[in-house]
């Protein structure tokens, strides 16, 4: 770790107060920085804008207390066991039908991992015995179908539209009050989410179900009727697994004839998942912590929990806790940064800063404010981190990748804050050009591909090369679900305009208009992103279209009540559910 440049120690003698006047003693860590060293006072008055974020609702001390008991050998030895028997139930179901419900179910309840290789046999005999022609698809019922569709084509099978070419003439009798045919049409209606662009069959597909369900919902008893608002207020496919698997856990108790094992096993998983994620969080706690930042930079949002939040909807399966740590270190470091730009920085200094960053040099440092060495400092240290890490544990040297996509962020930000300052508003295309990479997606998505399962160089840059278009779509996806949440509590403090504002500058329409036509945008960019899934021909690309789609649902979850990054009262019975209390009421 020597070729790493660590000066955590030298945060800790800056004395920095962040009013109007700023007084200044830095106290240098090397003899290489000494020149740089100085006394001054600017007494000059300076007024910075302030986003009056709260407080963190997590203390260091009480993150650090998180504890699990589900961390035993007995735990775990249960927990083989009854994976062993849902093998041997994935094998033994034997009707189609059957078969799909299966898989859905332990999708849904978020232990599917542990089965990929049984689930993929399975899917490649149905697709093949049913579903590849027309002639094979044409006896199944609509239900089958819609299910063998979504799953099909979530596991990147070539299943046209044209399966469901005549699908009102078999819903012509359907009862809403009958469980079975309410089922066969969620089936659909979740299933017309896959579609790919200009697929008028699955257009119609979702109108039609939607306005069945609006104009049945009050037909419906209480359990199917909460069923179908869930599905209404968000389709499954662009749902964050980890939340809903614990919704559907409740659901599926309810039921009659469940499978006991499925119910057992998801429960006691989810609880041993939730013991490596307090252990992650924890140590992303200590990291930082020792920043100093939400001392030194108090105008900067303190979301370490919610940041981490974020790096668990990426992934939250159990051998990817390098991969949340690391992350939850890059969106700490981008909700920082992001508040310089936004909030705190005076347009002179941003422009300082984003030189300084965009040339990665630490002797630059000395030209920079107080306030900005240290974030420079704490944010080249955890940077050049992550690459030494990885180079040792790789081989592989990411530091340029990294220098690069930083670099890109920081001029992105540059580009709003000067829009604001020169009191501009963009049109829509010229606003999302820049902020599908002042969102962070492609940075954040940059760290996921050093992150992902395969280490091979080859793969991980011709992963790189292919994935253009998935950043892309992803990241606009991201910044549009953020707009729709965060635009309105921005613009009372006066940012920069966002994708709502933009449109209605430029086309007149009204706020309700303007936010009709973004959900519209994220529809259609969902196609896209969906047609880039259907045409991945390797594992390791799959692996990273299922982390950049978790991140479009963890935006769409973040922000669904508001700003649930910035106001963390929005998302905190979440925080406590997922990480921090374990499901109780089984015994082991």
């Amino acid at each position: 770790m020597a070729s790493v440049c660590f000066f955590y120690g030298s945060i800790l003698n800056y004395n920095y107060n962040h009013s109007k006047t700023r007084s200044f003693r830095i106290c240098k860590p090397s003899s290489s920085l000494q020149s740089t060293s100085k006394e001054f006072i600017a007494a000059e008055p300076l007024v910075r804008r302030s986003a009056n974020y709260k407080s963190s609702l997590w203390s260091y001390d009480h993150v650090q207390s998180l504890s699990s008991k589900y961390i035993g050998e007995d735990y775990t030895a249960r927990a083989h066991t009854l994976k062993e028997d849902v093998k041997t139930l994935i094998q033994s179901v034997g009707n189609p039908l059957g078969t799909l419900e299966l898989v859905d179910e332990l999708q849904r309840l978020g232990i599917s991992y542990h089965f990929e290789d049984e689930i993929n046999v399975v899917l490649e005999m149905i697709y093949y015995n049913y579903y590849k022609t027309q002639n094979k698809w044409n006896n199944l019922d609509l239900n089958t179908k819609a299910l063998g569709f979504r799953l099909l084509r979530q596991h990147a099978y070539q299943v046209p539209q044209e399966i469901f070419l005549n699908f009102k003439d078999k819903t012509q009798n359907l009862n809403p009050q009958l469980l079975e045919d309410v089922v066969g049409m969620l089936n659909l209606y979740e299933a017309s989410y896959y579609s790919f662009e200009d697929e008028s069959i699955l257009d119609d597909v979702r109108d039609f179900t939607t306005k069945y369900f609006e104009e049945n919902l009050e037909k419906l008893d209480g359990n199917t009727s909460s069923l179908v608002k869930h599905a209404l207020e968000l389709p499954l496919h662009w749902r964050l697994p980890r939340v809903e698997a614990k919704w559907f856990m409740e659901v599926y108790e309810q039921r009659s004839g469940i499978n006991p094992t499925l119910i057992e096993l998801a429960k006691l998983d989810f609880n041993l998942v939730q013991a490596i994620h307090i252990e992650d969080l924890k140590h992303s706690s200590r990291w930082w912590t020792n920043t100093m930042w939400d001392k030194k930079l108090s105008f900067a949002r303190d979301r370490l929990v919610e940041n981490f939040l974020w790096a668990v909807g990426v992934s939250y399966l159990p051998h990817f806790s390098l991969g949340r740590r690391t992350l939850a270190k890059v969106i700490a470091m981008i909700t920082t940064i992001d508040d310089v730009y936004d909030v705190f920085g005076t347009l002179d200094e941003l422009e300082q800063f984003t030189d300084v960053i965009s040339r990665w040099d630490i002797h630059a440092i000395g030209e920079l404010p107080d306030y900005m060495k240290i974030c420079f400092l704490g944010f080249y240290n955890s940077v050049n981190e992550i690459a030494y890490n990885t180079l040792t544990n790789t081989g592989f040297l990411i530091l340029t990748y990294l220098n690069k996509v930083w670099g890109d962020l920081c001029k992105s930000y540059l580009v709003e804050a000067q829009w604001y300052h020169n009191g501009y508003t963009p049109t829509l295309e010229e606003y999302l050009e820049n902020a599908c990479v002042s969102i962070s997606g492609p940075l954040v998505l940059m760290h996921v591909t050093f992150l992902t399962s395969i280490t091979l160089t080859k793969e991980i840059l011709q992963c790189i090369d292919m994935s253009n278009n998935i950043v892309r779509y992803s990241s606009i996806i991201f910044r549009l679900a953020d707009d729709l949440g965060t635009s309105s509590d921005e613009m009372a403090r006066g940012d920069t305009p966002k994708a709502i504002q933009c449109y209605m500058h430029e086309s007149g329409a009204t706020e309700e208009e303007a936010r009709r036509y973004i959900k519209k945008l994220i529809s259609e960019t969902w196609k896209k992103l969906n047609k880039e899934r259907a045409a991945a021909k390797s594992k390791f690309l799959w692996e990273f279209i299922d982390h950049a789609t978790n991140l479009d649902r963890m935006a769409l979850f973040m922000y669904a009540k508001g700003d649930g990054h910035g106001c963390p009262d929005v998302i905190k019975s979440h925080v406590l559910s997922l990480l921090f209390n374990p499901i109780e009421g089984q015994q082991w």
